[in-house]
């Protein structure tokens, strides 16, 4: 691991990398039909249809995020918080595997290393809180739902999807000047993740993602040659 003697921060993308499912629509999913049964499935299946023409249409990710979060307008913010909770219960319990164990222990360790633990992602806090805790995590980098008067309004601030992770990371590593980018470490699974891992030292693929392991084979290829 990087210098522990000098400040360093470890990144870490949620969905994939840290977990084993999308936790957006995992828990959309739970809450559909927890509040509706059949009705609630039926409803699921049909926003994930239109989601995904629109993916395959083209339409940027980022703009998938903020299409995903107009599905809260006008939901109760602690009634979300509170089936988030739920859901975080029953899915850390499942012994279907929730975790990916090995990004899980490397965040562990970089912790137990002196190391600040950041998770990174285009989820929202209700369902990253439980996980921050359980890892130890200093800080979360998200995409987070407007709400007036305690109530969603179906708009976010800023999508943290590719380029918003980016930039995201960029913002923290400037409040924190002591911190060498150089010393820092990212994990993620897929190549949107690439704007985050490339601003670090010590990029991490989770998964086997083919065109992730090869962008950063050739990046360390590069750095390698210049040295």
């Amino acid at each position: 691991m990087s210098d522990t003697t000098r400040p360093h921060t470890v990144f870490s993308d949620v969905d994939e990398t840290l977990i084993t499912v999308k936790s957006m629509f995992d828990f959309l999913h739970y809450r559909l039909v927890r509040l509706h049964g059949a009705a609630g499935e039926e409803e699921y299946e049909r926003i994930m249809a239109v989601l995904r023409r629109r993916a395959a249409d083209g339409v940027p990710r980022e703009e998938i995020n903020r299409a995903y979060y107009r599905h809260y307008a006008g939901e109760d913010v602690a009634a979300v918080t509170a089936l988030a909770d739920d859901w975080y219960t029953e899915r850390a319990a499942s012994t279907r595997g929730f975790w990916i164990d090995s990004t899980r222990e490397a965040l562990h360790r970089h912790r137990a290393a002196g190391a600040s633990v950041v998770l990174v992602s285009g989820s929202f806090p209700p369902l990253l809180e439980p996980l921050a805790r359980e890892i130890g995590a200093d800080a979360i980098l998200c995409t987070r739902p407007l709400a007036d008067g305690g109530t969603y309004t179906g708009e976010v601030a800023v999508p943290v999807i590719g380029e918003g992770k980016r930039e995201a990371v960029l913002a923290h590593l400037a409040s924190r000047p002591d911190t060498d980018p150089g010393d820092c470490w990212a994990y993620g699974d897929h190549v949107s993740d690439l704007p985050m891992l490339e601003l670090v030292g010590h990029p991490v693929a989770v998964g086997d993602d083919p065109e992730l392991r090869e962008r950063l084979a050739l990046r360390a290829e590069t750095t390698a040659a210049a040295r």
